[in-house]
């Protein structure tokens, strides 16, 4: 019957699933980040350790590893030079399919059928599958994209904390209690800047949303900027000719409460996450050859 073996590979995290061929889950896996951006032998590492950490779970070892059909998705990798370096490494697998984390995710969310999904994680990115071919909107990378992201709303935090260090902004609770991760220090605060990566950004996200939740005006400027930039990914999607959209990621569920009732009303839950996407990448469901 053969295994099949599903990669979600993300900014903030990467995790794996291994089914036999009746789709029982044999073993799952968890590492850190795997994007592209961490370059080919970090990414490397990542994937062999959280397909690694599936195949143990399962017992798998040898040649068993030889019936492992498996389906990647990797956040970055249309950048140039990506693909062609994925295809060169080594795993001991039957055959390994690769594509992007939003393209799994799609699939995922509407089974491999026609459909759209709008990631709102550590980034942001509206995938969109026509007539069986595959685009995306958005997603150029942080910080010149991934709008409504978590990544974009701990970074417009970090600079209502800044101005409001230096007397340009009113100094809300919000603010306060950015500023206090820095010691309340601009010096500290711009040593953190330098080399922060965008999940150290989205990192921040849950206490934007905390305080907005709670009343704090800047913190809900900043929620209710993100969320029109989330209305107009919908829009655009729709009018794309997409038939349903879904809304995934960590931010997801708290972002869809700052939507209008009306956006909300087109929003079609998921039938499945990133893994079942990429489980259908890797071949699972597919039928098999005569």
């Amino acid at each position: 019957m053969g295994h099949y073996i599903g990669v979600d590979a993300g900014g903030s995290h990467c995790r794996s699933r291994l089914i036999d061929g009746s789709g029982t889950v044999l073993g799952t896996g968890e590492t850190g980040p795997a994007n592209a951006r961490i370059g080919i032998e970090k990414l490397y590492e990542a994937l062999f350790e959280v397909t690694k950490q599936a195949t143990d779970a399962a017992g798998l070892t040898g040649d068993q590893l030889s019936s492992v059909h498996a389906g990647f998705g990797i956040a970055g990798i249309s950048r140039p030079g990506v693909r062609d370096a994925l295809q060169q490494l080594d795993f001991p697998f039957a055959a390994a399919a690769y594509e992007t984390d939003a393209v799994i995710a799609n699939m995922g969310a509407h089974g491999g059928e026609d459909g759209a999904i709008l990631i709102l994680g550590t980034g942001s990115i509206a995938q969109i599958r026509m007539n069986g071919i595959d685009f995306a909107i958005g997603g150029y990378g942080f910080p010149i994209s991934d709008e409504g992201s978590g990544a974009a709303l701990g970074l417009s935090a970090v600079r209502h904390a800044l101005r409001a260090l230096d007397g340009r902004s009113a100094r809300t609770a919000l603010g306060l209690a950015v500023a206090d991760r820095f010691g309340q220090s601009v010096p500290k605060a711009i040593e953190w800047m330098d080399r922060a990566a965008p999940r150290d950004y989205a990192a921040i996200a849950p206490l934007v949303m905390e305080f907005a939740e709670a009343g704090d005006a800047i913190a809900r400027s900043i929620v209710e900027d993100a969320a029109q930039h989330v209305e107009r990914f919908i829009e655009t999607i729709f009018e794309r000719g997409a038939p349903r959209c879904a809304l995934a990621g960590g931010l997801a569920p708290r972002m869809k409460n700052w939507l209008r009732a009306r956006t909300v009303e087109r929003l079609s839950e998921p039938k499945g996450d990133p893994l079942d996407g990429a489980l259908k990448l890797a071949g699972f469901g597919q039928p098999t050859a005569s």
